[in-house]
C-alpha cells in the first residue's frame, strides 16, 4: 500500500483524497492543510483525515508528497518538500515562470530529486488508445494537428504526444480574443437564467522544426459548458484521428474506420470501478472527459509511483513536464503579443 501526504486544500486537491477514499486496499493519505477550518472542509469533503500540524503530517510517514497548491507556488512547495528528503507529486504546471522552471530542473540534476508532474489527460482511456494507435503508424505519419480539448501545459502534453514531436523546436504566432456567450455549468451548478459571460479564448499556431504543423484553440468555457464541445483532429499521410474515429489504409490500401474505445489497460485494472464501465458501454460520440476519468487518469499515476519510488521508470519524466509549462508560458506571450513570432527560450534540459 502506498502512502501520500496532500500538500493543499483546495479543488484540487480533493481529488486526491477521493482517489485515496476510492481505493482504500491501494493507497492511504493525509492533508496537511494550513488552516482547522480548511482541515475541516477536506475532510467532510473527502473523509480523508487532516491535519495543520508539520511534525503529525511528518509522522504519518509518507512515501511521497503530493504537491496540490495554487499554481504559483507549486515550484516553491516542491521544493520546500524535496529538501526535507521526500519524493513529489506536483500538480499542473511544475513551475509559473523560467526561473522556478531552471530551479526545480537543478532540484533533479544536483540533488537527485525524485519529482513527478501529475499530466495525466494522455490517460485517459480514449485519448490513451488514439495515442497508441499513433505510436503504432496505423494512421501514418503525423502532418498537421488540431486541440481544442484542453488548455496550456496540459495541450503541450497531448500535442507533443499526438504530433510525436518530444525533442522539437518550435515556433508560436497567436491571439486571444473575448466574445459573449450564454453560461450553462459551473463548479458549482448549472445555470438557467440566459446570463451571458465573456469567453476569453486563446488562438495560437505552431510550426515544428520538422514542418509540422498545429493549431491550439481554446477556452476555459469548454470545460463546463452544456453548448460548447471539445475535440482534436491529427492529419497523417495515411489517415486521420478526429476525436472518437480513427481512418485509415490497410496494407491493401483499403480506406477504414474504427470507433475509438475506452479501455483500462491490464496494468490498470485494479482502478477499474462500475462507473468507469458504465461510461465505456454509453454511447459517446463526443470527447468527453469527465471527472470520473479524470480520478481514474491520476490515480494510475499514483500507483506508478511504487514502481518508480523502487527505481523503476518515472510515471511523467521531468523534462516533458517542464516542456508542458514552457509551452504554456509560450502561449501566454503570444496571446498578448498578436501574431508576432515567439520562439522557446533556451532550457538546460535541452543542453
Amino acid at each position: 500500500m502506498l502512502k501520500y501526504l496532500i500538500v493543499g486544500s483546495g479543488y484540487r486537491s480533493e481529488y486526491y483524497g477521493r482517489i485515496a477514499a476510492k481505493y482504500p486496499e491501494l493507497f492511504r493519505a493525509m492533508f496537511l492543510c494550513r488552516s482547522l477550518e480548511k482541515a475541516g472542509l477536506v475532510t467532510k469533503h473527502t473523509g480523508i483525515r487532516a491535519t495543520q500540524d508539520l511534525n503529525e503530517a511528518i509522522a504519518f510517514s509518507p512515501d511521497f508528497i503530493v504537491v496540490a497548491v495554487d499554481r504559483e507556488h507549486v515550484a516553491d512547495v516542491v521544493e520546500e518538500w524535496v529538501l526535507r528528503g521526500f519524493p513529489v507529486v506536483a500538480e499542473t504546471p511544475v513551475g509559473s515562470s523560467m526561473d522556478k522552471l531552471r530551479r526545480i530542473w537543478d532540484l533533479q540534476e544536483t540533488k537527485g530529486a525524485k519529482i513527478v508532474s501529475c499530466e495525466q489527460y494522455f490517460r485517459h482511456p480514449v485519448l490513451a488508445q488514439g495515442l497508441e494507435t499513433v505510436v503504432s503508424g496505423l494512421p501514418g505519419k503525423p502532418v498537421s494537428g488540431y486541440l481544442s480539448l484542453v488548455h496550456d501545459y496540459h495541450a503541450a502534453s497531448i500535442l507533443r504526444k499526438m504530433m510525436l514531436t518530444y525533442e522539437e523546436a518550435y515556433v508560436m504566432h497567436g491571439e486571444r480574443r473575448s466574445t459573449p456567450v450564454v453560461e450553462t455549468d459551473s463548479r458549482y451548478g448549472a445555470f438557467y437564467d440566459d446570463h451571458k459571460g465573456q469567453e476569453v479564448r486563446d488562438i495560437v499556431h505552431v510550426t515544428y522544426e520538422s514542418g509540422k504543423t498545429a493549431v491550439y484553440d481554446f477556452a476555459s468555457t469548454e470545460y463546463r459548458s452544456f453548448v460548447r464541445s471539445r475535440h482534436l483532429t491529427l492529419r497523417c499521410d495515411r489517415g486521420e484521428w478526429s476525436d472518437r474515429m480513427l481512418y485509415y489504409l490497410d496494407e491493401d490500401n483499403v480506406p477504414q474506420r474504427k470507433l475509438l474505445m475506452s479501455s483500462i489497460p491490464e496494468r490498470y485494472r485494479m482502478l477499474d470501478t462500475q462507473a468507469l464501465r458504465d461510461i465505456r458501454r454509453t454511447w459517446q460520440p463526443e470527447l468527453q472527459l469527465d471527472t470520473e476519468q479524470d480520478e481514474y487518469a491520476i490515480a494510475s499515476i499514483l500507483l506508478d509511483m511504487k514502481e518508480y519510488l523502487s527505481g523503476g521508470a518515472s510515471p511523467y519524466p521531468l523534462k516533458e513536464a517542464l516542456e508542458d509549462a514552457v509551452f504554456w508560458l509560450m502561449v501566454q506571450e503570444a496571446a498578448e503579443k498578436p501574431w508576432q513570432e515567439i520562439r522557446m527560450p533556451e532550457v538546460p534540459w535541452r543542453e
